[in-house]
């Protein structure tokens, strides 16, 4: 922690300069208050950047400049549809070049749809190192609850983004000794990106030292609603408020029929709004506890005070999970908890919308188009990097959306194949106004991760889930779900899983067992478990080119994403002075 060039110290949930000069924890980015500093990346020098809360429908106008010495960078707007202004997405060589060092770049563009989102870096590794904040886009109301934005950290305070990146390809060692995933209680492998604390709003704590913590101070017998959004390189975190059950309203922006739970996990990139009453009769304080879906969790802590209370820790505990009380725990990617837990798991596909709700293909006869993407690490080498479909995706050297003639490294059938891994910018195309049912997988040779996929330029309904077989008592993962094939070569017997279907041939479209298309939820990014798929469905009504790729910063600079060149001939047109980017090869 630096205030200027001076070190600070943090002291009684203060921090100090020389242990005696107490600051506004407001001027210094405390992060886990770990002593030595540690480089990040920022939007007005904090951390989180500074909030955009706006009105549905009002043009926005974001001037970016590129302060940073060495990096380029872009902006995207996690959420936002971008209708009419793909260009103002923000993924490099895809929708703009990137800024580079000294340059500017203005984004304009509409404010929709309502809800919760955010902005983030989409260069490398630069929302782990602390670029990002958040968007909120609100209707004209007169009145509404009281609320509170909670933005959620998984922390490392010794790597940067690139060096995590690195480690993760070549290996993790402590002490010579190296070091092995850890696992979430399914079994499922996290990466070997270790972190030393979760912060909330930008705070947290590591060890015993007693550094600044988010505080959120509320009267009693109040409604308020929270919208907590996950910014996380990798873990997905647990929330939940000592005392309080969550009404849990909405997810990724779209409301949802209220759900009561004690807790929630929340992926990289998602966000859900939850409310609560503070019904309590102490006023007091009420610790906030966010964890790591891991066996081995690493827990941060912010702090609900009621008004009145003295400004202190709180002293307070978790109601107890029994065989006679459960707790229940919303948006789980695996089946069940061990059953010593007494924690029943809601998954997310069993949630209702509480949107007028009317998903494309449903009451009609249309064709509906059926692709399915199997997202996965598949490969014999040391290094294997991410995949879709066993296509690891190599960004253009020109900006694909407005320079499209010029991109050459557009995926080819002699290079890839359906036991082949190919290095290409895997993209499909999406005819205008057609019905997409896409397959999401996480199967086959290169499973054993969990993928919260986020796609841009929509939200998408979530019409069924397919989870793996898991033992009822231990929660462990058992085996892959059977619904779909990865080969029709059965001499095969760990496909890479490139060219999925149905292991029904009867299913597709509407006819799929299971099959949600009344009030499906809607989402831009969802946890595909592994060993397990999801199924989600759009209309191809918003043209432009839109990236899709796991949100786990590591797999996305790892390579797995791909591209939706959407209504081609659709393509709003471009003002002719925006920037162009391209590779340079003299001639002979």
């Amino acid at each position: 922690m630096m205030y200027g060039k001076e070190l600070v110290y943090p002291k009684d949930g203060q921090i100090f300069i020389n242990s005696s000069i107490k600051l506004d924890r407001e001027k210094v980015i405390t992060a886990d208050a770990y002593v030595d500093p540690k480089l990040v990346i920022t939007a007005n020098g904090t951390m989180p950047g500074p909030p955009i809360e706006v009105y549905e429908g009002q043009t926005i106008t974001v001037h970016v400049r590129n302060d940073l010495i060495s990096d380029a960078v872009t902006v995207h707007w996690h959420g936002l549809h971008q209708v009419g202004t793909p260009w103002m997405d923000g993924v490099p060589f895809v929708t703009q070049c990137p800024i580079l060092p000294g340059s500017e770049f203005t984004y304009k563009f509409k404010a929709s749809p309502i809800g919760t989102f955010w902005y983030h870096s989409h260069m490398g590794t630069q929302l782990s190192s602390g670029l990002f904040g958040a968007f909120i886009i609100r209707a004209k109301v007169v009145t509404r609850d009281p609320e509170f934005v909670m933005i959620l950290q998984d922390w490392n305070h010794f790597m940067d983004g690139d060096t995590a990146f690195f480690k993760m390809l070549y290996g993790v060692y402590e002490n010579g000794h190296r070091v092995a995933p850890s696992t979430s209680f399914d079994g499922g492998k996290f990466s070997m990106f270790k972190i030393h604390s979760v912060l909330v709003n930008g705070m947290g704590r590591f060890g015993d030292v007693k550094a600044p913590l988010a505080v959120f101070e509320v009267d009693p017998n109040t409604k308020y609603r929270f919208r907590v959004i996950g910014a996380t390189n990798n873990y997905p975190l647990i929330l939940s408020i000592d005392q309080h059950t969550l009404e849990v309203v909405a997810s990724d922006g779209y409301p949802i029929h209220p759900q009561l739970v004690d807790s929630f996990i929340i992926n990289p990139g998602e966000r859900y709004d939850f409310v609560i009453k503070t019904d309590q009769a102490n006023l007091k304080n009420y610790w906030i506890r966010v964890q790591t879906l891991q066996k081995k969790a690493t827990t941060g802590w912010a702090i609900l005070r009621y008004r009145g209370a003295v400004n202190g820790e709180p002293d307070s505990r978790p109601r107890p999970c029994t065989t006679t009380d459960v707790c229940y725990v919303l948006n789980c990617p695996f089946s069940y908890y061990p059953s010593n837990e007494n924690t029943i798991c809601l998954n997310f596909d069993k949630i209702k919308s509480a949107a007028v709700n009317n998903p494309p293909g449903k009451n009609t006869e249309e064709k509906i188009e059926e692709i399915f993407l199997n997202f996965a690490f598949p490969g014999n080498g040391y290094v294997v990097p991410g995949s879709v479909n066993g296509r690891s995706f190599q960004f253009p050297s020109v900006t694909a959306l407005t320079d499209p003639q010029s991109v050459t490294s557009y995926c080819s059938d002699d290079q890839c194949g359906e036991e082949k891994l190919c290095n290409c910018t895997y993209s499909i195309n999406l005819e205008y106004n057609t019905t997409y049912q896409m397959v999401l997988l996480n199967k086959g040779a290169g499973r054993g991760w969990t993928h919260p996929i986020h796609l841009h330029g929509h939200s998408f309904y979530l019409v069924k889930m397919g989870y793996p077989e898991f033992h009822n008592e231990t929660g462990l993962f058992v085996s892959e779900n059977t619904d779909i094939n990865c080969t029709r070569n059965v001499t095969i017997k760990n496909s890479f899983c490139n060219k999925a279907f149905w292991a029904n041939s009867t299913w597709g479209g509407n006819n799929i067992e299971g099959i949600e298309l009344d009030y499906p939820p809607m989402k831009d990014t969802i946890v595909v478990p592994t060993g397990g798929y999801a199924v989600i469905r759009i209309r191809a009504d918003n043209p432009g080119v839109w990236f899709m790729h796991c949100h786990i910063e590591l797999h996305h600079v790892n390579r797995m994403g791909l591209l939706f060149n959407e209504s081609f001939d659709r393509h709003p047109k471009v003002q002719p002075d925006f920037p162009e980017c391209r590779d340079y090869v003299p001639v002979a």
